[in-house]
């Protein structure tokens, strides 16, 4: 019976063997998608370009069956109707899991761009956000039933070929071949291994913090009369007010400093035991100050929000999304300031205000100048309460710390 059994043509195998190694990925991944938060970030796009695989092979693998004559069933009665609804099933589960998937990302509050393996878009489905709930736990279900659907569907061809020994499994093999036989099914399982590997290593339970430039903004809520920093020969530091006594009044208005290309604003922030740092490309500031006498400081940073990157084009659209920073409605952040004060020898802390996705809240910096004349180096850094300006609002940012550091350094010249 087995010697004289019809096989499935070759591109019916060929289909076969190919969707069940990927379905074997999908899950192995799918198992701990959900506990690796942003660390599973880059294995999050595959499982999405892999499910789209699986949804294109099934299609062709529908028309194949229906323009290619198959193999009769080899079984009748109930157990044939069993095989029958377990094939039925399968299917379902090859298109209903990678759609749900599909609407789940495209109904989310985070709009996370998706490129098919990297380089062809794929567009949201134009779904309303209310079915976000439906496609999700859809999703789950479906995946469950299917892992047992696959489970049953093993089942039924070892009980075939191996104990009715009718040679079942040689319909889809290529060859009647000993080495097809080991080689295709070990497929399945090198797919699930694969999935299992390239899962991130657990996030160490501390991480070091960023070294930032000189002079690391202190948490806003330091107190005005706090102990100034001491300055660079171990003595305390001129307090600001008797600094600015001695010096001899400015001689007219501050002189206005020039940015010099090549300067950069970066951010760093926690997340679960490890670091996430970017930066922007695009900002502009317009400067007025005199080291000697800091209070005549007028300063003004504007920064382009969409220009915000991490390094990973998924996640820079993440960004520029509501969740964050909400580029399409407030393209832009700005820091203002009036004035500033002495912090140590070469260093300053201005207080000003930040607005950011159109909420205003007081914000200060410091920042140290080196060099001398019309040339100067500029450091700072500074401490922002994410939260009080809404970056950072939905289930994605659940484990971001609460505060985010921000660090900027540029030349200027005076003009």
């Amino acid at each position: 019976m087995g010697v004289l059994m019809q096989r499935y043509s070759r591109l019916a195998i060929f289909l076969h063997w190919a969707i069940a190694a990927l379905l074997a990925f999908q899950i192995a991944v799918g198992w701990a998608l959900e506990d690796l938060g942003a660390r599973g970030f880059a294995l999050f796009q595959w499982h999405k370009s892999i499910g789209i695989s699986i949804l294109l092979l099934t299609c062709a693998r529908i028309a194949i069956r229906y323009w290619k004559p198959r193999p009769a069933p080899v079984e009748r009665g109930w157990q044939g109707a069993l095989a029958k609804a377990v094939h039925a099933g399968l299917y379902l589960f090859m298109l209903g899991a990678p759609l749900t998937g599909w609407a789940l990302v495209s109904t989310a509050k985070v709009k996370v761009p998706t490129l098919f393996f990297g380089i062809v878009p794929l567009p949201h489905l134009p779904l309303p956000m209310t079915a976000h709930e439906l496609a999700e736990g859809g999703h789950g279900l479906i995946a469950w039933i299917g892992i047992a659907l696959f489970a049953l569907h093993v089942a039924g061809a070892l009980r075939h070929h191996v104990l009715k020994g009718d040679g079942l499994l040689w319909r889809m093999m290529p060859a009647r071949s000993p080495l097809w036989l080991a080689a295709l099914p070990a497929l399945i399982a090198l797919g699930f291994v694969l999935g299992r590997v390239i899962l991130p290593a657990p996030a160490p339970k501390a991480a070091a913090a960023p070294v930032l430039p000189a002079a690391v903004e202190e948490e806003e809520e330091t107190p005005a009369n706090a102990a100034e920093p001491a300055d660079n020969a171990g003595n305390a530091a001129v307090p600001a007010e008797a600094d600015n006594a001695a010096a001899e009044e400015p001689a007219g208005p501050p002189p206005s400093w020039a940015v010099q290309p090549g300067g950069t604003i970066g951010f760093y922030v926690g997340n679960g035991g490890e670091t996430i740092s970017g930066g922007f490309s695009r900002w502009t500031a317009k400067i007025a100050m005199d080291p000697a006498h800091p209070d005549s400081a007028d300063i003004r940073v504007e920064i382009d929000l969409a220009s915000a990157s991490v390094g990973d084009s998924y996640k820079d659209g993440m960004l520029a999304g509501d969740e964050f920073f909400g580029a399409a409605a407030h393209p832009k952040a700005v820091f203002t300031a009036k004035g500033a004060e002495k912090a140590g020898a070469n260093g300053y802390r201005a207080s000003g205000t930040l607005t950011l996705k159109g909420v205003s809240k007081p914000q200060s910096i410091r920042f140290t100048l080196s060099g001398t004349g019309k040339a100067r180096k500029v450091s700072g850094s500074a401490t922002i309460a994410r939260a009080s300006f809404g970056v950072g609002n939905g289930d994605s940012s659940a484990g971001l710390d609460p505060k985010v550091s921000v660090s900027f350094g540029f030349s200027a010249k005076a003009e």
